[in-house]
């Protein structure tokens, strides 16, 4: 009768390993599984996601990021992340997945009208791997811009021939329709381009030069009153949501706050918080928020060798914050029409 994965102890582990590399990636799970304060479903978990992504592998080269994808198995404990760590340790992964946003911006700027592609193309490459000037960015950075800058291409083309064309008429007529945060990363976007161009020589002049707008019009967050403080905690379910929802309603936190604040910023006999550099004193809301969401955590996840205060299921296996939906959520419900413009 085979045992739950929760039942499974490190030496069976050992013992189901039936090969010396997935011996030693085993062993390397276990270490790392004890350093994360991985659940025993957890890892072995990852001992079967192992099993799977070396089978046939005979250890003479690295295993393929793409690979560990397509073998992990979905909706399991046997992510590719965690997977992926313990090649990484190992010294036997190789991450191929460049070569697939290589392919996709070869892809999307050839796809772009004539006089456009190649000077958009050398920007995003830039982007991704970065240069003396410019610290790589991610994937997703990469396509976000890309997306962003695409149909303000797309219009400009109807009577520009080259980015060297483009004045800052042209770049104020595209951006005249947005407000907010669109406006804002269509003016981060279109700066990175055209400083890109204007140093390598692809254009006489920044069109972007004269905008303005980006992080002056941020809106500044204050506490709310104690009405609208009972209101969105009321519509607040798990003991997280409560204390996210008390940081930014009571201290004014911001999401990158209160992903971002560890155990050791925390000063509960007296009653003090460290957000975003500066000391607080922690109301009575905030200071039972904060309790139940600790002794909760410690409930669920005793052995977490994370060492910020919010945890989930997927960040308490490392030792990185949490997603940032969830202080968003927390911000959304602080009313912010109530914001003030700076």
């Amino acid at each position: 009768m085979t045992r739950p994965a929760e039942h499974v102890t490190p030496e069976m582990l050992l013992q189901r390993s039936d090969t010396p590399l997935l011996l030693a990636a085993t062993r390397c799970a276990i270490g790392l599984a004890e350093a994360r304060g991985w659940s025993a479903a957890t890892t072995a978990g990852v001992f079967y996601g192992l099993k799977a992504v070396l089978d046939g592998h005979a250890g003479d080269g690295p295993v393929p990021l793409s690979q560990v994808r397509q073998r992990a198995r979905p909706r399991s404990h046997s992510s590719a992340t965690r997977i992926a760590e313990v090649l990484a340790e190992l010294g036997m992964l190789h991450d191929d997945t460049t070569a697939a946003i290589r392919a996709w911006i070869d892809r999307r700027t050839g796809e772009l009208p004539a006089g456009f592609g190649r000077d958009v193309r050398a920007w995003l490459v830039v982007l991704l791997d970065g240069d003396a000037r410019t610290r790589p960015r991610s994937h997703t950075t990469v396509r976000v811009h890309f997306g962003i800058l695409r149909p303000f291409i797309e219009c400009w083309a109807t009577t520009r021939g080259h980015l060297r064309e483009i004045t800052s008429s042209d770049v104020d007529t595209v951006l005249e329709p947005l407000r907010g945060h669109r406006r804002y990363n269509a003016i981060t976007a279109l700066r990175s381009l055209f400083r890109f161009a204007k140093r390598r020589g692809l254009t006489f002049a920044d069109p972007t030069r004269h905008l303005s707008g980006g992080r002056a019009t941020e809106r500044i967050l204050f506490p709310m009153t104690a009405e609208e403080i009972q209101a969105v905690q009321q519509a607040a379910v798990t003991p997280a949501q409560r204390l996210a929802i008390a940081l930014a309603a009571v201290h004014a936190a911001r999401p990158a706050a209160i992903r971002g604040l560890t155990l050791d910023d925390i000063d509960l006999p007296n009653r003090r918080v460290i957000l975003a550099g500066h000391r607080q004193p922690l109301g009575e809301l905030t200071h039972d928020a904060l309790l139940a969401w600790l002794q909760y955590r410690r409930a669920i996840w005793p052995n977490t060798a994370n060492r910020h205060v919010l945890v989930s299921r997927i960040s308490a296996l490392g030792t990185e914050p949490v997603s940032p939906r969830l202080p968003r959520q927390a911000s959304a419900a602080r009313h912010l029409p109530r914001t003030h413009p700076a």
